[in-house]
């Protein structure tokens, strides 16, 4: 019994040796394609340096083989044919010498490349898997959300997505005659932790913020302005690119997602949207009107565009 359960401990931890060791196949065949890659190239020096040796016994050879060939003393014995065949028998052996010499370095470049290459494949496989299921993931979302919109209304959709619900409050007005008298009132509020992976805080970090609120807002709608040019232009735009134009850091998912023109057939809105004027958010209702200087913008990316192009 103790022997079957050591066989199985160490069958599990085989298992997962391997597993790791298959997930990190990429980083180890890079890492060892350029190792490899040095090592060929000194090597290669080491065998330069050995080169010298070998041309000189080969010239000392053909000397040889020239003045036997010039003896006329020698003609009965040595022809010019038994010397055009020991020439053609040492050019053969110094190239067989030089070959080998090199031989080890030429093998361990060329497995280093294909080590190289291999990592390449490996990461480009997995790239197009994990595309395809985010598109699949995506695509089912979108679906979600079409029958949602057919069945109770594109309201009901924007309230869910928001996550949009009522707010209550009191407020002071005064009526006709001058007399103060205290009104409820009802607005949508979205909740304001519902936000895209994509939201990033436009604030004191990122470029062309300032102290004046007015000013906040004038230089991102002409941002924005400046994006949806690009994006028509070029019929594509990243989501990296928009956070370079507003001095936030770049994310992994920046590189893939954005937006894309099509006026026949759109995926998106075709239009690139910071969410400044999203009136469901306090947030951005207190921006617009120059009470905040921070505001969290919320992008209307497409999605993945690399699986749309």
């Amino acid at each position: 019994m103790k022997k079957a359960e050591l066989i199985k401990a160490a069958s599990g931890t085989f298992n997962k040796f391997g597993l790791k060791l298959k997930k990190h196949s990429p980083e180890i065949l890079i890492v060892a394609g350029v190792v490899g890659t040095v090592a060929s190239a000194v090597m290669a020096c080491r065998a330069t340096t050995k080169v010298g040796t070998i041309i000189d016994k080969t010239k000392e050879d053909i000397d040889h083989i020239h003045d036997c060939m010039s003896d006329e003393s020698l003609i009965g014995e040595y022809s010019q044919e038994d010397g055009k065949k020991d020439l053609t028998i040492v050019y053969v052996q110094t190239g067989v010498k030089i070959a080998k010499l090199y031989a080890p370095a030429v093998i361990l470049g060329i497995l280093s490349i294909t080590s190289i290459i291999t990592s390449n494949n490996i990461l480009r496989k997995r790239n197009v898997a994990i595309a395809a299921a985010c598109a699949a993931a995506e695509k089912g979302f979108k679906d979600y959300r079409k029958r949602v919109v057919e069945r109770f209304g594109e309201e009901v959709d924007r309230e869910l997505k928001h996550n949009i619900r009522p707010k209550d409050f009191e407020e002071v007005i005064v009526d006709e005659n001058g007399k103060e008298k205290k009104a409820k009132n009802t607005v949508n509020i979205a909740d304001p932790n519902v936000t895209s992976d994509y939201s990033r805080f436009f604030d004191d970090g990122c470029a062309g913020w300032e102290k004046d609120s007015e000013y906040n807002l004038m230089f991102l709608r002409a941002q924005q302005q400046y994006a949806n040019d690009l994006l028509i232009s070029r019929g594509h735009l990243f989501l990296n690119e928009v956070y370079d134009m507003l001095g936030i850091p770049r994310t992994k998912a920046g590189q893939v997602v954005g937006w894309l023109y099509d006026t026949k057939n759109p995926v998106g809105d075709n239009y690139v949207d910071f969410g400044i004027y999203d009136v469901n958010r306090e947030r951005s209702r207190d921006f617009v009107n120059g009470y905040e200087r921070t505001i969290l913008l919320d992008f209307n990316v497409d999605g993945n565009i690399w699986t749309l192009l």
